[in-house]
């Protein structure tokens, strides 16, 4: 294939952002859209071009299909990179774009809609060996019949959009009175979402890990994956907290998951970079579902293999070999961990939205920040309220959680509430060091009832008057001159700068 030099980025954000900058590392030109209410955003601000495609509304815009395909006729973009949420995961929008001529940085639409299905995807892990949650073979539509399904598969019970994943459409069910409210809000929801109402069951394990694997294929028939992540640490079925390795896994486990995570991606014909997600519990793991994207919690892959995940996407849908973008067979050093830091009350996880009034991220060795936010920032209600997401690496575990808990301290937001006060408590929590947690641990530990959340005043006033002793050290008189040595080696000008220097 030839070279790729204009890409439309099809997204916004902090992974609009990331996108840029990793196309800018490789010399090629960058299209941004924006809505209006992303005017000013930073990812318009570092593209070689910015297009508005619409008003707020997601509908109307980062989902405006046709306005995004005139943005890339118009501009002469000959490739399109979806980030992930919005058109990543759309078989359709993947269709028009081979239709328009524009290379889509991801896998084919075919791929798209065979693992998009989860009841497809189940299929096909089972035809190839992969273990699978025990549950339902097709999709349920009728009441009754879901009710059948789900007195022969026992209780509790995991109901779960057909169509979909991301948490959307997603309902734990205990006992049998409860069952048909919990099947009718999980339908609806689910129709709002993909526009499929239709269901399928799952049996619930009770003490779950959620592990998944990167995997990798060029156009040319090759596979790799870049081992695992874990991402137990959630709320309402959303990942928080991911961190790699997991300390659930030995190697012998290790070798056997990524096995079948690449016998899945084999049998989808998969091409670009994606991820397989498995339950695992008491040693045993089943295939959860496949995402055929580059997920958000990427970066802490690439601090623990240092290779570029967003450049092999685009160097890969090129036509490069993946010997030729993973020159050196894949390695993990250290560990590394990553917080989302989102827009939310800590306690109830609902968004807040709103004005950003000082905003200081921590820096630092090993320390990143993915992110679209300064001060001034104005975090919409309309989309997913992620402000950053901050990773860390370190030697080993216990480094890399002192090193986030480091990061975490010095990072100071203003103007809204976030869940920094829930990612604090969780990593000084024994159980989250002592790596003995699953996805229950939020709901099971409640690590924020055991430490006050000062008030949105409270905590803003601690804030600027961390700021304002800030300010003040960096702006303190220095010493009178008579104090600096002087002689015939140190001038006093000399010798003042080296006070600089120093300070």
């Amino acid at each position: 294939m030839d070279r790729i030099e204009k890409v439309l980025v099809a997204n916004r954000g902090e992974i609009a952002v990331r996108i840029i900058r990793a196309l800018r590392e490789l010399g090629r030109a960058a299209v941004a859209v924006y809505s209006t209410c992303d005017r000013g955003s930073e990812a318009v601000a570092l593209a070689d071009e910015a297009y508005c495609i619409g008003p707020p509304e997601p509908a109307k815009s980062y989902l405006n299909q046709p306005a995004i395909l005139e943005v890339a006729r118009r501009s002469g973009a000959d490739a399109v990179h979806p980030g992930y949420g919005f058109l990543s995961e759309n078989a359709s929008f993947a269709t028009a774009c081979r239709e328009a001529g524009l290379r889509f940085i991801g896998p084919d639409p075919e791929t798209i809609d065979l693992m998009g299905n989860k009841l497809n995807a189940r299929t096909l892990a089972t035809a190839h060996g992969v273990p699978v949650v025990p549950g339902s073979d097709h999709p349920l539509d009728d009441p009754n019949e879901a009710l059948a399904e789900a007195r022969r598969i026992g209780f509790p019970i995991m109901i779960k959009a057909a169509a979909g994943g991301g948490g959307k459409g997603m309902r734990r069910v205990d006992c049998l009175a409860d069952f048909s409210e919990a099947c009718t809000r999980a339908s609806s929801e689910a129709r709002t979402a993909f526009g499929d109402g239709s269901v399928y069951l799952e049996r619930f394990f009770p003490t779950p890990r959620h592990i998944e694997f990167q995997i990798v294929a060029d156009h040319h028939g090759s596979f790799l994956h870049l081992f695992e992540r874990e991402c137990s640490i959630q709320r309402r079925h959303q990942k928080v907290i991911e961190e790699t390795p997991s300390c659930a896994l030995d190697p012998e486990l290790r070798e056997r998951m990524g096995e079948a995570a690449l016998r899945i991606a084999k049998a989808s014909n998969y091409k670009g970079v994606g991820t397989v997600e498995f339950l695992f519990e008491r040693g045993d793991f089943h295939f959860l579902e496949m995402n055929t994207r580059l997920q958000v919690e990427h970066p802490i892959t690439e601090l623990t293999t240092g290779y570029d995940l967003v450049k092999a996407q685009i160097l890969l849908c090129e036509g490069r070999r993946l010997e030729e973008v993973f020159p050196d067979p894949p390695r993990q050093y250290g560990h590394a961990l990553e917080c989302r830091i989102y827009a939310e009350d800590p306690r109830t996880y609902l968004p807040c939205p709103g004005r950003i009034r000082c905003l200081r991220v921590p820096d630092g060795p090993f320390v990143r920040n993915d992110s679209y936010a300064s001060s001034g920032t104005e975090v919409p209600r309309h989309y997913d309220p992620l402000i950053s997401k901050l990773a860390v690496w370190g030697r080993t575990r216990a480094e890399a959680i002192g090193r986030m808990q480091r990061a975490l301290g010095e990072y100071v937001l203003t103007g809204i509430s976030t869940n920094l006060p829930l990612h604090r408590a969780v990593l000084a929590h024994e159980a989250f060091k002592g790596g003995d947690y699953d996805t229950n641990f939020l709901a099971r530990y409640q690590p924020l009832d055991h430490q006050p959340v000062p008030s949105g005043d409270a905590r803003e006033a601690a804030h600027l008057a961390a700021a304002l002793a800030v300010f003040r050290q960096d702006h303190a008189a220095p010493p009178p001159m008579t104090s600096v040595p002087t002689g015939n080696s140190h001038p006093g000008w000399k010798g003042y700068g080296f006070y600089e220097r120093l300070r």
